[in-house]
C-alpha cells in the first residue's frame, strides 16, 4: 500500500470515530455584492450540497433553499489563512482557533507540525489529522516544519503524498548555519517533490551578536527587541534565502515580511523572475516599535519585532502594488498574563499574539477605507493569493460555481470598538481592544453550512477537514 492510501485509510479510520456533526445547506445569498480579487459586482449567489452552483441576477430558490439577504452587503469568499500556529504551549487549539477564525470571516486555517530529530513526517500529519477531525470548525492545512534536514530530506515524497506539500525553514534558530548546505538539498528535493518551502528570514548570526552587545549593557528587557532583532538581521537572511532559492530553482515564501529592507531583497527577488513569494502580517501593517516604549511591551512582542513608521508605509506600498501576495496572521494565542510576564527578555520571550480574528475586519478599515488597498486586493491577499500559492484554487478562495461555498457576508458600513469580551480565541483579550474598526463580518459560511452568526459560533467542533492540496506542479 502507498503512504497516500496508508494516509487516506487513517483519516477514514477518524471519520468513523469522529463523524461530522452538521450537515450542509442549500442556501441563495440575495442582492449583494460579490467580491472576488478581480472585480466586484452585483449578483446572487446559489449554493447546493456545499458548492457554489449559479451566481448571476434574479437567480430562483427551490423549496427548503435557505434566504439570506445581501442587500447593501458584500459577499467575499471565505479567507484562507496560511499561517496560524495552534496546540503545544499555546492557549488555542484547532477548536477555539476555528472560533476565531470564523468570527473574523477565515474559513481555511493551518498549522505547523513541529519535526523534532527523529521525527517521521509523516507520523506528524497523521496526528494533526486525528487533532483536526476531533476539534477543528475551520477547514485546514499543514505545513510540516524541517529542522533535521540531514534525515528529513529523504522523507519529503512521502510527505508530498499525503496532501500536504508545504514545509518551513527556520534561519533564525541556532542549528540553521552548521546544517546549512542540507537544508539546501532540501529546499531542492522538496521543489523536485512538488513542495513550497516557507522561510523564516532572520539571520542567526546576527541575532546572537546584537543580543551579546545589549546584554552587556544590561539592556535585556522585552522593550530592547527591536535593537535586539534589526532589519539588517532579515535582510542578511533574506539575501540568503534568494540565493536558495536561484540556487535550487525551488519556489520559495517568506513569512512574516517586516522591514523595508527585507522587502526590498525579496521584491528583487521577483523583479529577477524567481519563484519567491511575500507574507507580512497584520502586526507590521497596525502597529510600531514605539509599543515597547509602554508598560505593556511584553503584549507587543513578536518575532520579528515591530519597525519603524518607514517600514509600514512600505509594506503597504508592497501590498498595494502587489509585490506582497499574501497577509497571513502568524496566530500565536499566550494569555494576557503570560505576555506580561516581567521574566521575560530579548533572548527568552513569548513571540506572537492572536490575531484571527481581526485580520480582515483591521485590513478593511485600515487598509480599504483608507484609500491604501482596494476591497479587491483584500481579498486577493486574505484569499485567493494564499488559496492559489497552497494549491488550494480554486476551491478555496474564491467566489464562482464549482468553488466551495465559502461565504462572508461583510457589512463595509458597521462601526464597532474592539472589545476583549468578543474575542473567541481562548486568550480573552485583543491587543487592538478599544480600537474603532469599520466593516466586519455578519455571517460566515464553510462549504455551505452556517457557521458563524449574529456573533455566534454555529458549526460543530469535528466539522472542519484537512484538505488535500495540489502539488507545487503537476509532475
Amino acid at each position: 500500500m502507498n503512504t497516500r492510501s496508508i494516509f487516506n485509510s487513517a483519516c477514514s479510520l477518524v471519520l468513523l470515530v469522529f463523524p461530522l456533526q452538521n450537515i450542509a445547506q442549500d442556501i441563495l445569498v440575495q442582492g449583494g455584492t460579490v467580491v472576488t480579487s478581480e472585480a466586484s459586482y452585483a449578483a446572487d449567489v446559489l449554493v447546493e450540497d456545499g458548492v457554489i452552483i449559479a451566481i448571476g441576477q434574479d437567480l430562483d430558490a427551490a423549496q427548503g433553499v435557505r434566504l439570506i439577504d445581501a442587500s447593501g452587503l458584500l459577499v467575499l469568499p471565505g479567507g484562507v489563512d496560511p499561517h496560524v500556529h495552534l496546540g503545544g504551549n499555546w492557549v488555542d487549539d484547532y477548536h477555539t482557533g476555528s472560533m476565531a477564525a470564523l468570527a473574523g470571516g477565515i474559513t481555511t486555517i493551518s498549522n505547523f507540525p513541529f519535526a523534532t530529530p527523529g521525527s517521521v513526517l509523516t507520523d506528524l500529519i497523521e496526528r494533526e489529522a486525528n487533532l483536526i477531525q476531533q476539534q477543528a470548525i475551520a477547514d485546514v492545512i499543514l505545513h510540516t516544519t524541517i529542522t533535521d534536514p540531514a534525515t528529513q530530506t529523504e522523507q519529503l515524497e512521502a510527505l508530498a503524498a499525503t496532501g500536504q506539500p508545504s514545509i518551513k525553514i527556520f534561519m533564525n534558530f541556532d542549528f540553521f548555519d552548521p546544517n546549512a548546505a542540507d537544508f539546501l538539498q532540501a529546499v531542492e528535493v522538496a521543489g523536485d517533490a512538488g513542495i513550497l518551502t516557507l522561510i523564516h528570514a532572520e539571520d542567526a548570526s546576527i541575532l546572537s551578536h546584537q543580543a551579546g552587545e545589549l546584554e552587556a549593557v544590561g539592556q535585556t528587557s522585552v522593550q530592547y527587541l527591536a535593537d535586539a532583532r534589526p532589519p539588517l538581521a532579515e535582510e542578511t537572511a533574506m539575501k540568503r534565502a534568494v540565493a536558495m532559492a536561484e540556487q535550487s530553482g525551488s519556489p520559495m515564501y517568506a513569512v512574516h515580511v517586516s522591514s523595508e529592507r527585507g522587502l526590498k531583497v525579496a521584491q528583487a527577488a521577483r523583479d529577477n523572475g524567481l519563484p519567491f513569494f511575500i507574507e507580512t502580517r497584520p502586526i507590521y501593517l497596525h502597529l510600531t516599535s514605539e509599543r515597547f516604549d509602554s508598560p505593556e511591551a511584553g503584549v507587543y512582542v513578536g518575532q520579528p519585532p515591530l519597525r519603524e513608521q518607514s517600514d509600514q508605509d512600505a509594506l503597504w506600498e508592497g501590498l498595494a502594488n502587489g509585490t506582497i501576495q499574501v497577509v497571513g496572521t502568524d496566530h500565536v494565542a499566550y494569555s494576557r498574563e503570560d505576555k506580561l510576564d516581567p521574566s521575560q527578555t530579548i533572548t527568552n520571550h513569548r513571540a506572537g499574539m492572536n490575531h484571527l480574528q481581526m485580520l480582515r475586519p483591521l485590513l478593511y478599515s485600515d487598509g480599504v477605507l483608507k484609500g491604501r488597498i482596494t476591497v479587491e486586493q483584500m481579498v486577493a491577499v486574505t484569499a485567493t493569493n494564499p488559496a492559489k500559492l497552497f494549491g488550494l484554487f480554486p476551491r478555496k478562495g474564491t467566489i464562482a460555481v464549482g468553488s466551495d461555498a465559502d461565504l462572508v457576508i461583510w457589512d463595509p458600513d458597521e462601526t464597532r470598538t474592539v472589545r476583549d469580551e468578543d474575542m473567541f480565541s481562548a486568550t480573552g483579550f485583543s491587543i487592538y481592544s478599544g480600537w474603532e474598526v469599520t466593516g466586519w463580518p455578519l455571517t460566515t459560511i464553510r462549504r455551505g453550512e452556517l457557521v458563524f452568526e449574529n456573533g455566534e459560533i454555529l458549526g460543530a467542533a469535528g466539522s472542519g477537514q484537512l484538505l488535500e492540496r495540489d502539488l507545487w506542479f503537476t509532475p
